[in-house]
């Protein structure tokens, strides 16, 4: 479904991406871990088209992204809930919601289907999106990229700055959004909740793949070498 080869990628003359190869299968859900400054969030930058490739290859089902826009990407079926929520503060949720759906993919997910997986949501539907908690508006930064249809969900730092009730609550979710076979590539700093999330993780350390492996294969060991250098 999404393969890399090679990527790098910068911030002016800053180099974050060193080369990185990465594939992912349909249906599956791979945990990105790492340090912070490893280069997680760029890379997943580099795949929505948010910050350009310098060099290498990056296809999805075979197609290139490379200079494809950030709005044409999310047609062809990606979606990311960046770090941080990015909420539009001047709509109300539901109203950020529908914001998802520009993209005009077609698809089951709707606003009557995300009220479904995030019940609180359509009691607040009417409310400004600042006026929820943190959890709840990462609910709705989740539902907002559900609501384009994706066949691929990138989520960057969802579990960040969220209590541990309500962290339970958002990944409890996941197994009802990957009923169809969406694919979810999520970054996460909890490597035990990265861990128990995922069929497979990679790790990166300064801009390059360190490990990468099954789940239930990898030891602490093996990640806390891969995480810190060591």
């Amino acid at each position: 479904m999404l393969q890399a080869q090679g990527i790098t990628a910068a911030y002016g003359d800053a180099q974050a991406l060193f080369g990185i190869d990465f594939s992912m299968n349909a249906g599956e859900i791979i945990a990105l871990i790492g340090a912070n400054g490893a280069g997680k969030s760029t890379f997943l930058k580099t795949i929505t088209g948010l910050l350009p490739v310098r060099s290498g290859s990056l296809e999805f089902d075979g197609q290139s992204l490379i200079h494809l826009d950030a709005g044409d990407i999310v047609k062809l079926g990606i979606a990311m809930v960046p770090e941080g929520r990015r909420l539009f503060p001047s709509l109300t949720v539901e109203e950020n919601l529908l914001m998802g759906a520009l993209s005009g993919r077609k698809g089951s997910w709707n606003l009557s289907r995300v009220f479904q997986l995030f019940p609180v949501l359509q009691e607040k539907r009417h409310m400004p999106s600042t006026s929820l908690s943190g959890g709840q508006q990462q609910m709705v930064a989740i539902g907002r990229a559900l609501m384009s249809n994706p066949r691929l969900l990138l989520c960057d730092e969802i579990s960040l700055g969220l209590a541990p009730v309500v962290i339970r609550e958002i990944y409890a979710a996941l197994p009802s959004i990957m009923e169809e076979g969406m694919s979810l590539l999520i970054v996460e700093q909890d490597v035990q909740l990265a861990m128990q999330a995922s069929s497979r993780v990679v790790c990166l350390q300064e801009g390059l793949v360190s490990l990468e492996g099954r789940s239930s294969d990898l030891t602490r060991d093996q990640i806390s070498k891969a995480y810190f250098g060591l």
